[in-house]
């Protein structure tokens, strides 16, 4: 992960960084020389090293009192301090600059540099340590194909998938084994399976017998469904008594085609070895199971899911002369709708907006905080408190304000803020039952009660205890919190609801969930309306394209990155099951209600989608896609570039900020014409 996909963290930085990846040569490089010892650095994960800076006039004589800054392009895997100090945590290579601010008449620094250098870091991977099979079937039977896995860590005790396993039989004639580990077990007799990876090598004894089945069967719980729905099949092998064989191994495939008249459309289905079974195309597929010489087959139909709508614009609140964060709309206690939203990278706004008349949206208040940006707003669920976070202040002392927004119409007074052990900024916040779970510089979470809102008290914290870790999201349901911790992926916590004896005070882990991109960016714990599952939306963000625009006037941004979904029914083992990816955009922030989620997609607009059933496979490539909406504005902030930022279904009505035009209400109409009410059955 580098600084620029994580690009809406640190705002100080970020600015910086713009004009450094972007190739800035130094205006003055003719006057000052620097040299960085040493010039290359190759450390292995868990060892540190200091780089020493020397400034040079033209002339070859050393400045004693400048100052140069270090920074770290991929700071999780390799950082740097102000001083020089380098710490390896990930392998691969990195890059680290060290620079020479231009200094100004007012004391302050402009973010380029006078003189730059970078410095390249190598960090090896690490020796493999263990090769260990996996799963061992407990019974081989002559004629079948069974598989064998293992699993290789190295010498961190970290899982490797990047290197190459090698497969060797000890009698040809018993079982020959190919590269991916799959077994031809020809006859009976013992045999050894020996895998190999990076040196080490690992053995398994196995006995082949005469296989007892004499006929194989295959079920499907449906003969019919639509794209997207999950049909299961069982296959039951049995022996010459009828009765059913366990422990045999059957292999599952599916062939298909399209409905007619559809031309040029593979015939896209899948199934797992589980016998679960989904489709992303209509037509008409047949399953096949087979172990040794015996075979069956189940044919199934699958129709279109045809769940698209329209987007209709029901009203806007404009915000065209400065970059938009997140909102949050609630009731007031007058029983008037309200909404607050925040702004990026300006002079520490928030908004606060009379929503009641979706189509006549009225902006009340404009709440300013000593900041440049304020990243994230919540409401308490009594709709009575709002917490704002705050990064970029002059005084650097950042934290969270806690204003009242009970009766918004009356005022927002400013209740107290909060900043002991936040001054490096609060990225992201939430509140619940109390109590505010609030980011303090992307290491952690810290839990503050504000039972009292003009005396607001931290009681309990949570960090990770990884090398180069970093958080960037909570959320937290029933009890749970969830973070969104980049490279160490999910972190699900007990916070008085996990059933493992966790509280504010005392936060406990209940598990964790990783995936390779590190690109976890925010996380919406959802229980499926329809089928009772647990199910963890977990999205990402990057910037590959080059980074973003953050300018008025500047040129359309471009994100990647998608929704994973995770059954995280079993807090020891969550499964990612699903995904929803948008070919050429890529997501932020996400909501999901009434088994319909809502996801902010960047320059691809919102996304509106159908995750009713179970769910297994690409949810785009299915069908599933309700609507989308690409928020365009000749005026806006940067001319007609669509990035939304954040959703929120509302009473019918679905709200979104966009970064360059502020505020959004739509709602969904039927291609039929009749307005379709968010989250009404269809």
């Amino acid at each position: 992960m580098t600084i620029i996909r994580s690009c809406f963290r640190v705002v100080g930085l970020v600015f910086l960084l713009m004009g450094l990846v972007r190739g800035q040569e130094p205006s003055e490089a003719g006057e000052l020389t620097l040299e960085v010892r040493p010039s290359r650095l190759v450390l292995e994960v868990g060892e540190t090293a200091r780089l020493v800076a020397t400034v040079r006039t033209g002339d070859g004589e050393v400045v004693d009192d400048s100052e140069v800054i270090y920074f770290s392009r991929a700071r999780r895997s390799v950082s740097v301090t102000r001083e020089g100090r380098v710490e390896a945590y990930r392998p691969g290579d990195f890059t680290l600059v060290a620079l020479v601010p231009v200094e100004t008449d007012d004391d302050s620094r402009r973010p380029d540099a006078r003189v730059r250098v970078e410095v390249e870091v190598t960090v090896p991977l690490p020796a493999t340590e263990e090769v260990t099979f996996m799963a061992v079937p407990s019974k081989y039977y002559v004629g079948t194909n069974p598989r064998l896995e293992v699993q290789v860590t190295d010498t961190l005790r970290t899982v490797r998938d990047d290197i190459e396993v090698t497969f060797e039989s000890s009698n040809q004639r018993v079982a020959r084994v190919d590269r991916f580990g799959g077994l031809a077990l020809r006859e009976q007799g013992t045999v050894d399976i020996t895998a190999t990876a990076g040196g080490v090598s690992e053995t398994v004894v196995i006995e082949v017998e005469n296989s007892p089945v004499v006929s194989l069967d295959l079920y499907a719980s449906a003969d019919r469904a639509v794209t997207g729905e999950v049909i299961r099949f069982t296959a039951t092998a049995k022996d010459a008594r009828g009765l059913a064989v366990r422990g045999v191994p059957v292999r599952l495939g599916v062939s298909g085609e399209t409905i007619s008249g559809v031309i040029a459309v593979g015939a896209t289905a899948h199934i797992a070895a589980d016998g679960r079974f989904v489709a992303e195309r209509s037509g008409v597929y047949t399953v096949v199971a087979t172990t040794g010489s015996h075979s069956a087959t189940r044919t199934v139909s699958i129709d279109s899911r045809n769940v698209a709508a329209e987007v209709e614009v029901v009203g806007r609140g404009k915000v065209l002369d400065r970059h938009t964060s997140d909102l949050w709309v609630w009731e007031g206690s007058d029983g008037r709708d309200y909404a607050i939203t925040g702004t990026w990278g300006a002079a520490g706004d928030s908004y606060i907006w009379d929503v009641t008349d979706p189509g006549n949206i009225e902006k009340l208040h404009e709440v300013k905080v000593d900041a440049r940006t304020v990243n994230d707003v919540k409401v308490s669920e009594a709709g009575d408190i709002a917490v704002i976070s705050r990064e970029g202040a002059s005084d650097r002392r950042n934290g969270i304000v806690i204003l009242g927004v009970g009766n918004p119409r009356e005022g927002v007074p400013v209740l107290s803020e909060f900043t002991d052990q936040l001054t490096g900024g609060v990225h992201n916040i939430f509140i619940s039952e109390n109590h505010v779970f609030a980011l303090s510089a992307g290491r952690r979470y810290d839990v503050i009660n504000i039972e009292d809102p003009r005396q607001p008290r931290r009681v309990g914290q949570f960090e990770l205890d990884t090398p180069g870790h970093g958080v960037h999201d909570v959320w937290v349901t029933d009890g749970v919190a969830f973070s969104s911790n980049w490279t160490d992926g999910i972190v699900a916590v007990d916070v008085g609801g996990g059933g493992k004896g966790g509280s504010p005070e005392r936060p406990v882990e209940l598990g964790r969930y990783t995936y390779p991109s590190g690109w976890n960016h925010a996380a919406f714990p959802y229980k499926s309306q329809s089928t009772g599952k647990f199910y963890l939306f977990a999205g990402d963000e990057a910037f590959p394209y080059g980074g973003y625009s953050a300018q008025p006037g500047g040129r359309p941004s471009r994100a990647a990155g998608w929704v994973h979904v995770i059954d995280w029914s079993d807090w020891d083992d969550p499964q990612e099951v699903a995904r929803y990816q948008v070919p050429e955009a890529g997501s932020h922030n996400l909501w999901v209600e009434d088994d319909i989620m809502y996801a902010a997609f960047y320059n691809g607009g919102l996304r509106v989608v159908d995750v009713s059933g179970e769910l297994m496979g690409d949810l785009y490539k299915q069908g599933r896609e309700i609507a989308m909406y690409l928020p365009t504005d000749p005026d806006g902030y940067i001319s007609n570039a669509p990035f939304v930022w954040g959703p929120q279904p509302y009473k019918g009505h679905i709200f979104f900020t966009d970064w360059n035009t502020g505020l959004w209400a739509v709602r969904l109409r039927e291609r039929t014409g009749r307005p379709h009410v968010v989250g009404e059955p269809r």
